[in-house]
């Protein structure tokens, strides 16, 4: 059995990648920065999967890489996790390109962006960088270049959808008269596998899109159709980029830093080359829906719960570093902590709430949270946009409104959050069902009087919200 090496395995596309891969006969061996963030789907067996802990910033985690990988996908992106990403992509790219010299890999398949346009933004310009880099290695490596991406979960699908389902008159930038050509997700997926190997395509690179062409605007106004929704928009010319990058920051759910590189992007045109788009389809047979179809599939996969991956699981926007290991283990020393413990009346039931809590399902004391939520987003924080992935279902990494999920175990009836909030310190939010009681404990370790001023501040409001919480998760 060939194994492949898939690098951003808990990324937007990796997830998703990792059960297409595995339906090709092939093992994938999962890059992971913290395998404590990494959940293996369901339905993949052990013997299909192989977690390998790199972080291709440290050259020293390149040895945990095996060295009889036969093909290996790139679809590591750093843009919303830093201000320099550029050179941390650079970096990547580099120490990738050592270490994979170094095994049997035979073929490197990078998904990029559309780099048609003699200037580019950053952030295109940025995976240019990184595409030149690989195409440098002895290894053959062929690159797929995107536009957006239309699927559950995926940044642009999810800021479309934000703008138009909030807002019955948009006065918007001008670059919403840029044109681009979307992609589905599902046929991103089916471009990457059907790659794979094809000699034809090796030192290549190629464009990937639907045949529709349209701008941001016919965008928006496509998806308001599809839900018969009646949408006026007005486009200005004097909107700066960063007041571009704010109007999205605080109208969707993506943060300043990607909202500030997307704006960069949306200026630019991304459209196919169609000699290079014709060519890709005849070789891999690959033939990509319209843009009315992939939103009416993403609507349905909706609908009916099956959201793979989220652009929000792939990063910690308060945070430089990735690793949620530290955090695994709830501090006691130092620490301000509010304990509380309630009977539940039924486990299972009790743990269908505690599972369930945040996004769409809300949290005790809503009014309290949502106030608490708007104040983040003022200071540059998620605020409660980011929502939840699944409604009744969590795992380790996954962003729930503006905490992250450390730790999650149904059956141990174990839930850690750490909070992702802007806050002058660190915050843990566990639940526990032990004894025929829910345990609810939030501990708060402050940095420096500020810290400490802030706890007293809000001490108030905890009565409240903590007693009345723990009650309303343990009974009906």
């Amino acid at each position: 059995m060939k194994k492949i090496l898939l690098t951003g395995a808990t990324g937007y596309i990796g997830k998703r990648m990792i059960s297409v891969i595995v339906a090709q006969g092939y093992k994938v061996v999962c890059c992971s920065r913290d395998v404590s963030r990494f959940s293996k789907p369901s339905g993949i067996k052990e013997d299909q999967i192989e977690v390998i802990e790199v972080d291709f910033l440290k050259e020293e985690t390149m040895k945990n890489i095996p060295n009889d990988i036969s093909g290996a996908y790139y679809l590591m992106h750093s843009m919303s996790a830093s201000e320099d990403y550029e050179e941390s992509e650079k970096i990547c790219a580099k120490n990738f390109v050592s270490a994979i010299e170094k095994t049997s890999c035979e073929h490197v398949i990078y998904l990029s962006g559309l780099v048609n346009q003699k200037e580019l933004s950053k952030h295109l310009n940025s995976r240019f960088q990184v595409e030149k880099i690989l195409m440098e290695s002895k290894t053959a490596v062929t690159v797929l270049r995107a536009g957006i991406i239309i699927g559950s979960g995926s940044a642009s699908f999810e800021i479309i959808r934000d703008l138009v389902e909030k807002l019955p008159v948009m006065v918007t930038p001008k670059w919403l008269n840029t044109k681009c050509q979307p992609i589905g997700i599902a046929n991103v997926l089916d471009f990457l596998i059907f790659t794979l190997f094809k000699k034809e395509m090796y030192h290549k690179s190629f464009d990937i899109g639907c045949d529709d062409v349209l701008t941001y605007k016919q965008i928006l106004l496509g998806f308001a159709k599809m839900r018969g929704l009646k949408r006026t928009i007005y486009t200005l010319p004097v909107m700066t980029p960063k007041l571009s990058s704010y109007w999205l920051y605080f109208v969707t759910s993506t943060s300043y830093s990607l909202a500030s590189s997307l704006v960069g992007s949306m200026k630019i045109e991304v459209v196919c080359n169609k000699e290079s788009l014709n060519e890709i389809k005849k070789i891999t047979g690959v033939e990509p829906f319209s843009y009315e179809e992939a939103l009416q599939r993403t609507m349905e996969k909706i609908q009916a719960n099956e959201i793979t991956s989220s652009w929000k699981d792939s990063f910690i926007s308060s945070r430089s570093d990735s690793s949620l290991k530290e955090y695994i283990e709830v501090p006691h020393f130092g620490c301000f902590k509010d304990v509380r413990s309630y009977a539940y009346d039924d486990r299972e039931k009790c743990l269908d709430r505690v599972f369930g809590l945040g996004g769409n399902n809300g949290w005790y004391g809503q009014s309290l949270w949502k106030i608490r939520g708007y104040m983040d987003v003022m200071v540059g924080g998620p605020g409660l946009r980011r929502g939840r992935t699944h409604p009744t279902q969590l795992h380790e990494g996954d962003a729930l409104d503006f905490w992250r999920v450390i730790y999650a175990n149904r059956e141990e009836g174990k839930l850690i959050l750490f909070a992702e909030m802007k806050l002058p310190g660190e915050a843990w939010l566990m639940f526990k069902l032990y004894r025929g009681k829910l345990w609810q404990k939030a501990v708060f370790r402050p940095k420096g009087l500020w810290g400490r001023l802030y706890w007293y501040s809000v001490l108030p409001f905890h009565g409240v919200i903590f007693k009345g919480m723990v009650k309303k998760l343990a009974t009906s």
